[in-house]
């Protein structure tokens, strides 16, 4: 019972105002007993899914929405039991939803590969063709049960992996399951082959090595691994470069031996959102600035920024933080 309302209280986090939240706040013990008989007698069954499309960076997903109760708040109790286990099976490389990670912490690691400037000569950049949807369940069940044993566990685990095809792209357990499922790939990449400039955030895998040659035969290598033992397909757009011609975009940067840039795409919003600032400073517009100088300070980005973060704009923000009561943050981010 602990775990399911703990579950519930992360799960709620910043979502208070939702219908569905407010309906399970009003009869919370009720809800949360009932769910917690549910788990124990074995009961609980996968909510139907409600599918949406969703545009995402040029994309179309099909994203798979489940209810709140009590779907969600179940995979939050699992993982607050599983994932200590499992993360200590992940790559230290690996960044993508994982606690303690992510892209500033996979920024970081890739700088420090970027010293060995002999050794991080050229770079393969590769990602999976439809990831999530072409994760067969076999093969992830496989790979779960070789550190959970747990029957009634698994058997959770399982209802909820067969509930879809693939891995549902908005389930919160997918990412972590994606990370499993190319797991015996990372250890493949990092043991067997010996690279040890190897970085992953979701699908998205960088290999950066001294040899250009060498970087065409792991692609080739890398492509018959994932098919035959996971039934991947590696996308037709990788790519095998120098590093110092053109960096690497990855993790929304550009990063490259002695510097790293923001990634064009992001540096173009930002420049737009700055001319909508100037014509209608808003509340919002404070958040916006902010929210980007959370992505500059990690790159040389100081002229690109004082370029377009003027006095007009600061003058715009202080006004509105006066009116709000509140100092202008702008002013301790410089």
């Amino acid at each position: 019972m602990e775990n399911v309302r703990a579950a519930h209280e992360k799960a709620q986090r910043g979502k208070g105002h939702y219908k569905e939240i407010r309906r399970v706040n009003r009869n919370l013990d009720a809800y949360m007993e009932n769910l917690h008989r549910m788990l124990v007698e074995k009961r609980y069954r996968t909510s139907p899914y409600k599918v949406e499309t969703r545009n995402d960076t040029g994309k179309e997903r099909e994203i798979y929405v489940l209810p709140y109760y009590p779907d969600r708040i179940v995979h939050h109790c699992i993982m607050a039991v599983v994932e200590p286990i499992w993360q200590r099976t992940l790559i230290r490389d690996t960044y993508s939803a994982i606690k303690g990670r992510g892209i500033h912490d996979g920024q970081r690691r890739l700088r420090g590969f970027l010293k060995d400037r002999a050794g991080t000569k050229y770079c393969l950049k590769m990602d999976v063709k439809k990831f999530y949807p072409s994760v067969r369940h076999g093969a992830l069940k496989e790979i779960i049960r070789k550190k959970i044993k747990c029957r009634d566990t698994l058997a959770l685990i399982d209802e909820i992996i067969d509930s879809a095809p693939g891995v549902p792209i908005g389930n919160y357990l997918s990412q972590y399951l994606g990370n499993l499922y190319l797991s015996p790939f990372d250890y493949w990449i990092k043991c067997e082959l010996r690279l040890p400039y190897y970085s992953r955030y979701c699908d998205d895998m960088v290999i950066l090595d001294a040899s250009k040659a060498r970087l065409h035969e792991v692609h080739k290598q890398a492509a018959d691994f994932l098919r035959d033992r996971l039934g991947l397909q590696v996308k037709e757009n990788w790519q095998v470069f120098p590093v110092a011609v053109r960096g690497i975009d990855f993790l929304g940067y550009r990063s490259f031996h002695d510097y790293t840039l923001v990634r064009k795409s992001i540096a173009r919003k930002f420049k737009l959102a700055m001319g909508q600032i100037r014509k209608k400073p808003t509340r919002t517009s404070v958040n916006r600035v902010m929210s980007y100088y959370g992505w500059f300070k990690y790159a040389d980005a100081r002229r690109l920024w004082g370029k377009h973060v003027d006095k007009q704009i600061e003058g715009h923000v202080d006004r509105i933080c006066r009116k709000a009561g509140q100092n202008n943050p702008l002013r301790k981010a410089a």
